[in-house]
This record gives C-alpha cells, structure tokens and sequence, in this order.
C-alpha cells in the first residue's frame, strides 16, 4: 500500500500548492512505514489536466493504494479515476471543488467542468470528503456533488476553512485516521 496526496491550485507561479498538513501526513505515514507520494503537479497557478494527468501517470497506482485530492487535486482524482476505470482501496477528498467558475483563469474550469463517473464507486472500496463548516459555498457545494455522484461518506469539521496554507492546518489527524482504518 502506499498513499499519493495531489494538492490544488496555487494562487501564482512563485505560491506552493502543498498545504503543511500533507507533508505531516507524509511524515506520519512513514513512521509507520508507509509510503506516501506528495505531487508537486506542473504549472500548479494555470493548471492544464493533460499536463497534470501525464505527470500523474508517472506513479504506478495498485488496488491497495489510497488516493488523496485536495481542492482541485480531489476533481482530478476523480476525473482521472472515471477515465481509468482504476481500482483502489480509497479514495479521499479534502476540500474538493467541483463548481466551474467564469472569474477562475480557463486551466482552472478545465479541472472541473467534467461529467463524474459514478461507476468509480464500483472501483474503490472507501469514499471519504472532508469539509468545513466555514469553507466558501461553493466548495460546501462541491462536496455535496461528489457525496451525491459517488456515494461517499461526508465528513464535516468545524472551523478549517479550505483545508489550506491560509486557515493555518498543520496537522489533519482526522485523515490520517482514515488512511490507517
């Protein structure tokens, strides 16, 4: 088993897209000694899902892996699973978003303006979405489509905004009790 994290969007060229609690998660899991993957996916402020998926491919993804999406990593997971028809143990959605916006630059509508395909949950074991009490609308939305298209279980936590840099997650005990259930 070995558990790939995909961060989201950057605000810009010079911003990093890893949120503090995926490497606490990384270094959790190998305490344990389990391998976990952080992307570093390309052009992470304009993202192109070609560019990302062709990057992505580079990891061999078995039966027994989890996934991991945070923001727009969580709608690529799901494209690129419904694309794939890829079995995993679990895939686990932080933050996801999922509503095309026309202020977002096009990468960014490109990431999310797909049809979900709902047989992923025939492919995957366990479905979790973590969300927040005080995540913008349209991210609460957003988890509310992929709880409804996939059947995952939602998991609602108070108080961690979009589950990034800015609402100051260093440490998400909370997930890593998911990877290690």
């Amino acid at each position: 088993m070995k558990v790939i994290v995909v961060h989201g969007i950057a605000d810009d060229e010079k911003d990093n897209p890893q949120s503090p609690w995926m490497f606490w998660l990384k270094e959790k899991l190998n305490e344990k000694g389990i391998s976990c993957f952080v992307s570093l996916m390309p052009k992470a402020w304009n993202p192109n899902y070609s560019d990302w998926k062709k990057e992505f491919e580079k990891i061999e993804i078995d039966e027994d892996d989890i996934l991991i999406g945070h923001s727009a990593g969580a709608s690529f997971l799901v494209r690129w699973l419904g694309e794939k028809d890829k079995k995993v143990r679990k895939l686990i959605l932080v933050a996801p978003w999922k509503v095309p916006s026309l202020e977002y630059p096009k990468g960014e509508n490109e990431m999310y303006n797909f049809k979900i395909n709902s047989a992923i949950k025939n492919n995957v074991k366990d479905i979790i979405i973590f969300s927040s009490n005080d995540e913008d609308e349209e991210g609460i939305i957003s988890a509310k489509i992929f709880e409804k298209e996939l059947k995952g279980r939602l998991v609602e936590l108070k108080n961690q905004g979009h589950f990034d840099t800015y609402s100051g997650l260093k440490e998400f005990s909370e997930l890593l009790e998911e990877v290690l259930n």
